[in-house]
């Protein structure tokens, strides 16, 4: 093979390389979703409000699902409908369910569990006569525990919807 031939080679691989390198980098950039700007999560959500998980959220209380489910038990439908009787007797307050899961299992999959078990708790609360634009739902999947531990306890604690408030 002559030098000329490995020379273009080297060149036309180097190039693709740059261009590949570039189509790439400029693709990367972080697009926002409309609703990502404008529905409250609980990183912009107004912190002295508080959460259910911290027992802080008017009364509102967690809610918990079994392993690998987002269908509602009857102690989880109990706690919803004092939660549904206490939005209706406060009927400016706003709540953002926030669906999580145990730290099993792939990120993905447990992304879309917990917006399942936050949509559930979300459909139960607006057929119990809380109108649907007061309630956003959000899934933090396992991403954030209540119990960082490797136990059946603490995996129990993490499966949960909790019910932030997000404006008063």
């Amino acid at each position: 093979m002559s030098a000329s031939r490995v020379f273009n080679r080297r060149s036309v691989f180097v190039a693709m390389i740059a261009v590949l390198a570039m189509v790439a980098s400029s693709g990367c950039a972080k697009k926002t979703r409309p609703e990502e700007e404008s529905v409250p999560n609980a990183a912009n959500a107004d912190v002295t409000s508080g959460d259910s998980d911290s027992g802080s959220a008017m009364g509102l209380e967690t809610i918990h699902f079994p392993y690998d489910a987002f269908a509602l038990g009857a102690e989880a439908k109990k706690v919803l409908k004092e939660n549904a009787s206490i939005l209706k007797a406060n009927e400016n307050v706003k709540i953002q369910v926030e669906g999580h899961c145990d730290q099993r299992g792939g990120i993905q999959y447990n992304i879309a569990l917990g917006e399942k078990r936050a949509n559930v708790a979300k459909r139960y609360l607006v057929d119990h006569g809380i109108a649907a634009s007061r309630i956003s739902t959000i899934s933090f999947g396992k991403e954030k525990p209540v119990d960082p531990s490797d136990t059946e306890a603490a995996y129990a604690k993490n499966r949960r919807d909790n019910f932030a408030i997000t404006s008063k």
